[in-house]
């Protein structure tokens, strides 16, 4: 006996609201109202009999038996997506696709890229860059690089590399920073992607009297990361990612202290997609690259 399934709108909906966690977001991506969504959301509790979300003034939240069925939903959907791709005859052969934050894909993919070739010349990489966290599936991706815990619902996650901030500069800014407080009397360099960093370092270092919200706004690191070795100013490095501007003189380390981030970088994708041979020579050489640097 086929078992009776909640309408499929009603599903989409949920599975929508659970990745955004906010209405509005969700029926922006199914091209409804909130209004609509919420309507559906409430159909499906009903349906169901159990509470999926607790709702306050400006956020939804899953509840605990709404995250295991949002797990589950999410991995259907994948599936789902993954078998109408190849009975379209999605080419199993075909690039494997990835997308990356842009100066991750820039400084620690890309040196690494040919070794990949050279070991699997029969896969080829289709490389696209965003700001903006993707929905990996959904976007049509086989994987992307993301910061996280470690944990994403419906996904499998290997882990690149640390994300440990502190501050770097030019050789000759360098002898003029004997200690935190000094950086009040230097321009303080920002990226869009990590607008926090800045004042989360200075307090974890205890600097008192220096303003981490002033100075230039740059909209990638790589930006900011070479106005620091142009003589703009002091840039916060992420340790992976200046790792060839300081061992090859570019950019210097003017203090010692480093701010660890309990979010690291990842390569995530889709459970659905663990058995495909290309995902797992490449996650498998990420994961051989990230222990080889640590």
């Amino acid at each position: 006996m086929i078992p009776r399934l909640p309408p499929l709108n009603a599903l989409r909906a949920f599975d929508a609201a659970a990745r955004r966690l906010n209405f509005a977001r969700a029926a922006a991506d199914l091209a409804v109202t909130p209004g609509a969504v919420s309507r559906q959301i409430q159909a499906l509790e009903a349906s169901l009999g159990v509470r999926l979300f607790t709702r306050g003034n400006r956020a939804v939240e899953l509840t605990a038996r709404g995250q295991v069925y949002a797990r589950q939903v999410q991995e259907a959907f994948d599936r789902l997506g993954l078998a109408t791709e190849q009975l379209r005859g999605r080419d199993p052969q075909g690039p494997l696709a990835i997308c990356a934050y842009p100066t991750f894909a820039m400084r620690w993919l890309m040196p690494r890229w040919r070794r990949f070739h050279d070991m699997h010349p029969a896969i080829d990489l289709q490389l696209t860059t965003s700001l903006a966290p993707v929905d990996v599936a959904r976007d049509g991706f086989d994987a992307a690089v993301r910061i996280g815990d470690g944990n994403w619902p419906g996904h499998g996650a290997v882990w690149l590399a640390a994300v440990e901030v502190f501050p770097v500069c030019s050789p000759a800014l360098a002898a003029r920073l004997r200690d935190a407080t000094d950086l009040r009397h230097h321009v303080l360099i920002h990226s869009d992607p990590r607008p926090d960093d800045w004042p989360r370092w200075l307090q974890a270092a205890g600097a008192t009297g220096v303003n981490g919200a002033r100075g230039p706004r740059f909209e990638t690191m790589s930006l900011a990361f070479q106005a620091a070795i142009e003589g703009v100013g002091v840039a916060m490095g992420v340790g992976c990612l200046v790792a060839e501007d300081l061992a090859l003189g570019r950019l210097v380390r003017p203090l010692a202290f480093t701010h660890r981030s309990k979010r690291e970088f990842h390569l995530v994708y889709p459970l659905a997609r663990a058995n495909d041979p290309r995902l797992a020579a490449f996650r498998g050489f990420l994961a051989a690259e990230a222990e080889a640097t640590t």
